[in-house]
């Protein structure tokens, strides 16, 4: 079965159009008197995400290689200017989409659901830091995993054990986990009825009044106990599924680059990232529309 991002791409371009064509309050407004972009908003989405999947982290140069490779499949490329004008618009469009192709998936309804967050460098001189655009959102944090401390942001995700994003949200470095969790309660899909969903987290998780929220929207969490506290149930499972949201990690930063993102404003970072998340579940999307496994492989796509 043909799998490469040929595929991947034309059964993109055909779902994301008819998304957007039935809701076109999703689609970035335009000016009345302006003339019709001869590429259209779902074309835009699926360079975006071929962009991520092959791993071109300048615009330039992804556009020079489209043009070289891709240009029968998008006859109308725009320029780079156009292009980020068009994509930094696109970014909500890109964040809705990303719920819209998890819900196609045959895993979506797993009754497990991991979160985690990770740091997401931004600076490293001193110098940079003073004159970024990003600061006020981006700040210095502590990467208790890496012992070391950045500057920058952290991404919070919330998959299934599949690796699927279920919902995710971008804070700044010293956001607390808990808070953010809490803040992301409303964009978490609605448990079954009669159904208990379970969510493993770590310590850094510990809240009894953010377990308690959880327990009314029917979400259990599963965490490590603490040194004063008897051993919690479930926690036998922790170790063994931990490690995945760990893997779905290293999948955004060794293959779709997050860190090298590129963005240097608060508009370009936030389309950078959602143009990974969204790249990561349509390769989910299309790897189970087909029946292959595993579904977070990139490698198909990476070339």
């Amino acid at each position: 079965m043909d799998t490469d991002l040929d595929t991947l791409v034309t059964a993109l371009y055909v779902t994301v159009d008819d998304l957007l064509r039935a809701h076109p309050e999703q689609v970035p407004e335009r000016r009345e008197g302006t003339f019709a972009p001869q590429i259209s908003d779902a074309e835009l989405v699926c360079l975006a995400v071929m962009q991520a999947l092959l791993g071109y982290h300048s615009e330039t140069r992804w556009l020079r290689r489209a043009h070289k490779d891709f240009h029968l499949m998008f006859p109308h490329l725009p320029h780079q200017s156009g292009y980020n004008k068009r994509l930094r618009k696109l970014a909500g469009t890109m964040g809705w989409l990303v719920g819209q192709l998890a819900r196609l998936t045959q895993v979506f309804d797993d009754n497990v659901w991991l979160v985690d967050s990770t740091p997401i460098e931004c600076a490293r001189s001193v110098d940079t830091v003073k004159r970024s655009d990003l600061s006020g959102w981006a700040e210095y944090g502590y990467c208790a995993s890496h012992s070391r401390w950045f500057w920058g942001l952290r991404l919070h995700l919330v998959t299934t054990i599949h690796g699927l994003p279920v919902a995710w949200a971008l804070t700044g470095a010293k956001a607390d986990e808990r808070q953010v969790l809490a803040a992301m309660l409303p964009l978490l899909p609605p448990t079954g009825q009669g159904r208990v969903q379970t969510l493993l987290a770590d310590k850094g998780y510990r809240d009894r009044a953010l377990e308690a929220d959880l327990a009314s929207h029917h979400i259990c969490m599963i965490r490590p106990a603490y040194h004063n506290e008897p051993p919690r149930p479930g926690h036998e499972f922790l170790r063994p599924l931990r490690q995945t949201i760990e893997s779905v990690f290293d999948s955004f930063k060794d293959q779709l680059d997050l860190e090298h993102h590129g963005g240097h404003t608060r508009q370009g970072v936030l389309t950078r990232i959602a143009q990974r998340v969204l790249a990561l579940t349509a390769a989910i999307w299309n790897n189970d529309r087909q029946d292959l496994r595993p579904l977070r492989s990139l490698i198909a796509y990476d070339h």
